[in-house]
């Protein structure tokens, strides 16, 4: 997979499954390797397989937040809360309240971004992605004993997050009461591994309000590696005209081989990208 060569991958997952057909791991990369080929409705095949053959309930989660993240590489931000809703059950089932802030977080960025794939559905979408991120606020903060650390680490993902919707919306002076929100609670030095999230954000607004020189002052400081960020460098070469750049970053984004929210993005906006621009 590391050497973008996919076919070969799934060629050996399949092979694994042939003599252990009943092996989650294989199930769950079989299907992960066909959505980031775009075969989304056949890797759909392999993870309910999985979720119909899991032997305990973490087991059967795991096989279902790989179905959500199969709905995401469609865009398609309801039948991925479907699937995400039933793992966060399955965690406040064990009263694991962090985690179950995690995934619905993971929900919410699936369906934020949504609007790029699937701009039918922009305000549905936008409103079901506050909803899960206030719900995944609200519920990590629910961990007993939770330290400050932690709640500050919650306090930042949701100014984060509103951020980021508030210039989806076009409420740039909004969206910056946020920046600087979440830039105060990263600056009591309590949570130093989100740091680079804070350019990310930084350039992530301004590239909606239009600021693409300062978008990508921004956006050159935070993680080179996330295939998200890839892409929005690319979208954002690309407003400045620059096409080879833009080319670029999007084949960058296009090789991306996780099955998360980011690669759910990046991969198949980043293809049909490439796609126009020859």
């Amino acid at each position: 997979m590391r050497e973008g060569k996919l076919d070969d991958a799934l060629a050996l997952y399949r092979q694994t499954l042939e003599t252990s057909p009943g092996s989650l791991p294989a199930s769950i990369a079989a299907g992960s390797v066909l959505d980031l080929m775009g075969h989304g409705e056949d890797a759909r095949k392999y993870f309910q397989k999985a979720i119909d053959s899991a032997d305990t309930p973490e087991h059967r989660a795991a096989a279902q937040r790989a179905m959500a993240m199969s709905y995401a590489f469609e865009g398609n931000c309801t039948k991925t809360v479907e699937f995400e809703l039933q793992v966060f059950e399955y965690y406040g089932s064990v009263k694991n309240f962090y985690q179950q802030g995690e995934i619905a977080d993971e929900a919410a960025r699936v369906c934020i971004d949504c609007d790029d794939l699937n701009n039918r559905y922009r305000a549905i979408d936008e409103d079901t992605a506050f909803h899960w991120y206030q719900l995944g606020h609200d519920t990590g903060l629910k961990e007993p004993g939770i330290t400050p650390a932690r709640q500050d680490l919650w306090e930042f993902r949701w100014e984060h997050a509103q951020a980021r919707i508030a210039a989806r919306d076009g409420n740039p002076a909004e969206a910056q009461q946020h920046v600087a929100a979440a830039k105060a609670i990263l600056d009591k030095g309590t949570n130093p591994e989100q740091a680079p999230f804070l350019p990310y954000l930084q350039g992530y607004v301004a590239f909606f309000a239009g600021d693409y020189k300062t978008a990508l002052e921004e956006l050159q400081k935070a993680n080179q590696n996330d295939p998200f960020i890839q892409c929005l460098m690319g979208q954002t070469y690309e407003k400045l005209g620059d096409k080879a750049k833009a080319v670029e970053y999007y084949r960058k984004a296009s090789t991306a081989i996780a099955h998360n929210p980011p690669a759910a993005y990046a991969v198949p906006f980043s293809k049909k990208k490439l796609a126009s621009l020859g």
